[in-house]
């Protein structure tokens, strides 16, 4: 069964029960595998199988429990979402402000001490009661619609309390203004709250509006990613260079970049060389040579040379692309920490419901004359302070910011259960060839035996090893053609053995060729040139021994040069007090050189590729919590079977299957960097949710009126809606705080 995965914006989603109830619904739809909602990017993302799944199930889904998804077909792209989130801002800051100005006239005329200052009009409760009405039912109608929604459902969320809380004050208070003599023959002062159903309205939507300013500023990487790509492009047609927009480049068309513009979609180089600025999507500061062949990457800045490429890569293929799908999905996952604020969320409305009608039934029998009003306005505080937005918000809002600054330094986190794993690691794991190493291994040495010739030894090699794919094939060949040696036919057979070697027949010859221990099993003696295998050996080669019709014959040295940053990333793990362990297939001679020269300490050689994950699964039997860096591709069983899985990027094909986190620059101080981050977001999210839990278990007995007795303190329901605004808020600007973390890749 083929699985799709699709993230749309959700439109209406205010708190934590907002995202229970929309995962509900959409779990409950018959297809569906998976289902999360970010309250802090309004986004939902839905695994499911699309034959028995529609983008209209998913949106009726949605819409059965109160909210809008916005599908494919609706938002064309990201500028329209991003247009749409303006005019909500405007529209959610004039309710705000429109409610803060009426209720400001209502405080003055009815607000004990200021009152006596105001005009008489001011004073008057028929006044207070028309001008509390456009409040009530005008600025605060999106909580009637949304509480509707969800009574609907059997279900209750912060919109509920907000209806039940101000709808209570806006009644007792018009009952007070209607018959204000049947209240007075039951020895209550009639004196209405419109102040606190207006101002706690005006205070919650300003709160809101400032929470979405806020939450903006969470998905700046995204939009910063977006706004790299070029906006047209210039194509070679029919002889002539024609400048047309971005979306109509074809696979295979002919493009030219000049000095100072972008580089429009992926593709390989054919004529012309520059130097290429690739920081923006990679991390790395210098800008990289390119030549004929090379590929390059869209988005990225030439800097002063001029060439024409073939695309390879457009629309949402390309690797700028990738990145931004990568990122969105990594923002839109959860963390395994989410999940008590999940399951504390689902109970928390209907507690604090019962809290509140407790509230009231305690005060009114046991409170101060009038006891009425008195237990009134404690439920009314109780209802409004219990706001499970920071809950909500305490984890995603960190975790987009965490996410979207690794992505702007070329570290590209598959999901949020990697980003919170990732601090936990105490060991990382390195493949050798391609990871420590460039990958690109060059031949040092070809040793002949006594009367054979480099020449030949080499010409040899090279017709058998032109089928192979192997790196050290590929040097061999190289160093061949560099010495201008004639192209040789095809061998008239072929059999590689991964991990070995390769044999087969080469100009009526019976040729075999690889590691020691593979020409041993083909019952070829090796001694012979004992001491010319090991000089190279202890010389850091990887070394291919030749022999034709069952002898010896000569040997082959090829070193790969470690990255220019390996020496430094090993270095900045064990200062970290994180073990670095190397894991390779080369002899255990050329692993401990290379072990040597990067100064780690522990190896394990001559491991077939099938092998890697068993010894990753040994270092995990040993309690190490395992991070294994590779090349994502051969690596992938030794990733998948890693805590975490660490992939080096490969030109433009980001190897993010089987890996946890992606390095799109070859910079290896970013694992470092990505595990710190790692340690940093964590922290902001346990920040966060002690803050948010805190906030509600103070503030809730405060609300119910704990000090009274003590202190004869009872809680505003206006300063409550204060508090409770500045709850959501403030976890949302401590995670913005991650940002002014100084990355250094």
């Amino acid at each position: 069964m083929s699985q799709t995965t699709k993230t749309f914006p959700i439109k209406g989603m205010h708190c934590a029960s907002c995202v229970t109830l929309i995962e509900g619904a959409l779990r409950d739809v018959h297809g569906v595998s998976t289902a999360n909602v970010n309250l802090a990017n309004e986004r939902a993302t839905v695994t499911y199988d699309p034959a028995q799944v529609t983008d209209e199930q998913l949106r009726s889904a949605v819409a059965s429990v109160g909210y809008q998804a916005l599908m494919s077909d609706e938002l064309a792209h990201e500028d329209a979402e991003r247009a749409r989130k303006r005019r909500e801002l405007v529209a959610l800051r004039f309710r705000a402000l429109f409610s803060l100005a009426l209720g400001a006239v209502i405080v003055w005329g009815s607000f004990p001490g200021i009152s006596a200052i105001a005009p008489a009009l001011l004073r008057n409760a028929w006044f207070q009661f028309a001008v509390a009405i456009p409040v009530q039912f005008w600025a605060g109608w999106q909580f009637y619609r949304a509480t509707w929604s969800s009574l609907r459902h059997r279900s209750a969320n912060m919109d509920t309390l907000v209806t039940i809380g101000t709808s209570v004050a806006f009644i007792y208070s018009a009952f007070m203004t209607i018959a204000p003599h049947l209240v007075q023959r039951l020895g209550i002062m009639p004196e209405p709250y419109f102040d606190v159903s207006t101002v706690i309205i005006g205070l919650i939507l300003l709160g809101r509006y400032f929470e979405a300013r806020a939450k903006a500023g969470t998905s700046e990487a995204i939009r910063k990613l977006l706004g790299l790509q070029a906006k047209t492009a210039r194509v070679i047609r029919d002889g002539q260079e024609i400048d047309v927009p971005l979306a109509e480049v074809a696979v295979d068309d002919v493009l030219r970049v000049r000095p100072g513009e972008k580089v429009p979609v992926d593709g390989v180089i054919l004529e012309g060389a520059s130097a290429i600025d690739e920081s923006m999507v990679t991390g790395e500061s210098i800008p990289a040579d390119k030549g004929p062949g090379d590929a390059v990457i869209g988005a990225t800045v030439n800097r002063n040379g001029s060439f024409t490429f073939r695309a390879t890569k457009i629309g949402s293929e390309t690797m700028l692309a990738q990145i931004v799908r990568l990122v969105q999905e990594a923002q839109g996952s959860k963390a395994p920490i989410q999940r008590l604020a999940d399951t504390v969320s689902s109970y928390f409305v209907p507690v604090v419901l019962m809290l509140a009608i407790a509230t009231f039934a305690l005060w009114y029998v046991v409170g101060p004359e009038p006891s009425l009003p008195f237990a009134t306005l404690s439920m009314v505080a109780v209802l409004i302070i219990a706001c499970p937005c920071a809950m909500g918000l305490a984890t995603p809002t960190a975790i987009m910011v965490g996410t979207g600054l690794g992505a702007e330094h070329g570290i590209l986190i598959k999901d949020a259960e990697a980003l919170e794993i990732a601090h936990t690691v105490n060991t990382v794991a390195f493949d050798k060839t391609g990871t420590l190493t460039e990958g690109k291994p060059r031949v040092t040495r070809v040793v002949a035996r006594e009367g054979r010739g480099e020449a030949d030894i080499l010409a040899i090699e090279y017709a058998l090893e032109r089928s192979s794919s192997h790196p050290v094939a590929a040097a061999i060949v190289a160093e061949a053609r560099e010495r201008g040696l004639a192209t040789p036919p095809e061998p008239e057979s072929f059999v590689a053995v991964p991990g070995h070697g390769v044999q087969g027949v080469v100009r009526e010859m019976s040729v075999r060729a690889g590691t020691e221990r593979f020409l041993r099993a083909g019952g070829i003696d090796t001694a012979v040139m004992r001491a010319e295998i090991d000089q190279l050996m202890d010389e850091g080669n990887t070394v291919t021994l030749i022999a034709s019709d069952g002898e010896l014959v000569g040997v082959i040295g090829v070193a790969d040069t470690e990255r220019a940053t390996a020496r430094q990333a090993v270095a900045q793990l064990v200062r970290r007090g994180i073990e670095v362990v190397m894991i390779t297939g080369d002899h255990e001679r050329v692993a401990r050189s290379v072990a040597t020269r990067l100064g780690i300490t522990r190896f394990v050689a001559q491991v077939l590729p099938e092998q890697k994950s068993a010894q990753v699964e040994a270092l995990q039997a040993e309690g190490k919590r395992v991070a294994m860096v590779g090349d994502g591709i051969n690596d992938a069983p030794a990733l998948a079977a890693a805590d975490i899985g660490i992939a080096m990027a490969s030109g433009t094909d980001v190897a993010i299957e089987a890996a946890d986190i992606t390095l799109v620059s070859k910079n290896l101080g970013a694992i470092a960097v990505a595990l710190d981050l790692s340690r940093r977001t964590l922290r902001t999210i346990r920040m966060n949710l002690v803050w948010a839990f805190g906030y509600n278990i103070v503030l809730i007995p405060v609300a119910m009126g704990a000090l009274y007795p003590v202190w004869g303190v009872l809680l505003n329901p206006m300063l409550a809606s204060a508090a409770m605004a500045f709850s959501s808020i403030s976890v949302v600007l401590n995670s913005l705080l991650l940002k002014r973390w100084h990355v250094r890749v």
